[in-house]
C-alpha cells in the first residue's frame, strides 16, 4: 500500500510540476509588469498638462489648483480631495485638503494659468497682463508675448514683469526672466496637450534640476550614471577575464585554488556599504591623499584627488562586481570541452594560442554574461557612492573642452542617488514624488539598454562562432 501511494504521488508530482513552474513564471512576468505600468502611468503622467479647478466653499472662498487624489476619513466623516495649489509665497504652502462635503462648485476656467517660476515654484491663477519695455498688454496679447519670450534661450529674453491674480484676488508682480515655463491646460486642445507633454518629457531628460530637485531635468544624473558604468566595466572586464582564466586555465586545482574560489563566491555576498568604505578609505583617503601630497601640495587644503570623485566611485564599484565576473567567465570556461584544448595543442599550437584563438573566443558569451550582471549591478548600487563621489548637484560635468577633457577627479550625479535624494531629502516630498517615479522608470530603462546591448553582442559572437564552426 505505501509503495502505491508513493507511486501515486510521484505521478501526480510529475503532472502538476510543469503547472507550477508556469505558474511562477506567470507570477512574476505579472509582478514586472505591474511595476512598469506604476513607474509609467506615475512617470510619464507627471508630464501630462493636468486640468486646473476653481473649486468654490460654502464659506465663499476660492481656490484654485490641480485635484490630486480623493481619501476617506474615518468614522463615516466622508473624504477629502487634495489639490497642488501652488503659489507658496502668498499661502505659505503648496497643498491643501478640501472636504468633499464643504465644496459647492468646481469649474474649469479656460483663463487659469501654470507658471513653473523660481525661487517660489508653481503660480496657479490668472495672468492680468504684461508690463514689457514701457509697454503694457493684457489678455490674449499678454499670453503671446509670454509664450514667444519663453520660446526664446534664456540670454535672449526681453526684460518684463508679469501682472498675475490669484483666486482670492492678491495682486502679484512677477519679473519675467524668473519664469522657466507657462502653460493654460484648460484652453488646450489634445493635441496641444501631447505637444506640450512632449517638450516637458525633453526638458526632463536635456536639462539640469532646479528647486531642490523638485523641478527641471536629470541630464546631468543620466550622464553621470552612464559614463560611471562605462567605466567600470572598462575596468572590471580585464581583471576580472585575467582572475577566471588563472583559476580555470593556469592554476594546479589544489585545496588552496578551492578556497580562493570560495572566498570569490563570498565575496559577491558583501554587503555594498563595506565596499563603499573600503573605497573611502584605501582609494580615497590613501592612494588620492598620497597623489595630492605628492603632485598637488601647492593648491592644498583642497584636495583634488583625496576626496571622492568619479574615478574612486568606478573603481570601488569595479570591485563590487568582480567576483560577479570572475564566476561567470570561469563558469563558461569550465563549459569548454578539453578536447578543444587537446586538439589544439596537438596540432602544435602553444599554450597561449590555444588561450587566445580556441578557448577565448568560445568563453566570451559567458564574459559578456558577467558583465551583463555586472552592469545591472552597478546601475542601481547607491549606498558606496555615498562614500567615493556621488554629489547631490554637481555644478561641473566630469567631461567638458578643457584638457584633459575627461575629469576622473569631479564628483558626478548619479541617477541612483538622485532618486533617493529626491524622495527623501527634498523640501517638498510630495511634489517630488512624481518625479520619482519618472526617475525610477528612467533608471529602469537605462539599465535595460545597457544589458540588450551587452545581449546583443553575446548572441552576436555566438552566431560568428557558429558560423567559424
Amino acid at each position: 500500500m505505501r509503495r502505491q501511494f508513493t507511486a501515486s504521488s510521484l505521478r501526480l508530482l510529475d503532472r502538476l510540476w510543469p503547472w507550477l513552474c508556469a505558474a511562477s513564471v506567470a507570477l512574476s512576468l505579472l509582478m514586472l509588469t505591474a511595476l512598469l505600468s506604476l513607474l509609467l502611468v506615475r512617470g510619464l503622467g507627471h508630464f501630462w498638462p493636468a486640468t486646473l479647478e476653481e473649486v468654490t466653499l460654502r464659506s465663499g472662498e476660492v481656490v484654485t489648483g490641480e485635484a490630486i487624489r480623493e481619501t476617506s476619513l474615518p468614522q463615516e466623516a466622508g473624504a477629502e480631495r487634495l489639490y497642488f495649489t501652488g503659489n507658496r509665497d502668498v499661502s505659505g504652502a503648496n497643498w491643501r485638503w478640501l472636504a468633499l462635503d464643504d465644496i459647492v462648485q468646481r469649474t474649469t476656467p479656460e483663463a487659469l494659468v501654470r507658471l513653473e517660476r523660481t525661487p517660489w515654484g508653481d503660480f496657479i491663477g490668472r495672468l492680468v497682463g504684461i508690463d514689457a519695455e514701457g509697454e503694457q498688454l493684457e489678455g490674449q496679447p499678454a499670453w503671446e508675448y509670454l509664450t514667444a519670450a519663453l520660446a526664446l534661450p534664456a540670454s535672449q529674453r526681453p526684460s518684463g514683469e508679469l501682472v498675475l491674480a490669484t483666486a482670492d484676488g492678491q495682486i502679484l508682480r512677477q519679473p519675467l526672466a524668473s519664469i522657466s515655463h507657462a502653460t493654460a491646460p484648460n484652453a488646450m486642445t489634445w493635441w496641444q496637450k501631447t505637444s506640450a507633454w512632449g517638450q516637458r518629457v525633453w526638458q526632463f531628460l536635456s536639462e539640469g534640476p532646479r528647486a531642490a530637485n523638485t523641478s527641471g531635468g536629470v541630464w546631468p544624473a543620466i550622464f553621470g550614471t552612464l559614463l560611471m558604468v562605462i567605466l567600470m566595466s572598462v575596468i572590471v572586464t580585464p581583471f576580472g577575464v585575467l582572475a577566471a582564466i588563472y583559476l580555470n586555465e593556469i592554476a594546479h586545482q589544489n585545496r588552496l585554488t578551492r578556497l580562493v574560489r570560495i572566498g570569490v563566491r563570498n565575496l559577491a555576498g558583501v554587503p555594498s556599504i563595506v565596499y563603499g568604505v573600503f573605497g573611502l578609505g584605501v582609494f580615497v583617503y590613501g592612494i588620492g591623499g598620497s597623489l595630492d601630497s605628492w603632485f598637488f601640495s601647492n593648491t592644498l587644503p583642497s584636495p583634488t584627488f583625496g576626496t571622492g570623485g568619479l574615478l574612486w566611485a568606478s573603481l570601488t564599484l569595479a570591485l563590487l562586481t568582480l567576483p560577479v565576473v570572475i564566476v561567470a567567465t570561469e563558469e563558461g570556461l569550465a563549459r569548454i570541452p578539453d578536447a578543444q584544448r587537446e586538439g589544439a595543442v596537438a596540432l602544435g599550437a602553444t599554450r597561449l594560442e590555444m588561450l587566445m584563438r580556441i578557448v577565448l573566443p568560445m568563453a566570451v558569451p559567458a564574459m559578456l554574461t558577467g558583465v551583463i550582471l555586472a552592469v545591472a549591478r552597478a546601475a542601481g548600487e547607491v549606498a558606496p557612492l555615498m562614500l567615493v563621489g556621488v554629489a547631490k548637484l554637481a555644478p561641473q560635468m566630469p567631461v567638458d573642452g578643457e584638457f584633459p577633457y575627461l575629469h576622473l577627479e569631479r564628483k558626478f550625479m548619479h541617477l541612483g542617488y538622485h532618486l533617493f535624494d529626491t524622495a527623501f531629502h527634498g523640501e517638498d516630498v510630495q511634489a517630488a514624488m512624481p518625479l520619482v517615479y519618472a526617475t525610477a522608470l528612467l533608471l529602469v530603462l537605462i539599465v535595460l539598454v545597457l544589458n540588450l546591448t551587452a545581449i546583443f553582442l553575446r548572441h552576436y559572437f555566438r552566431r560568428q562562432r557558429g558560423n567559424e564552426c
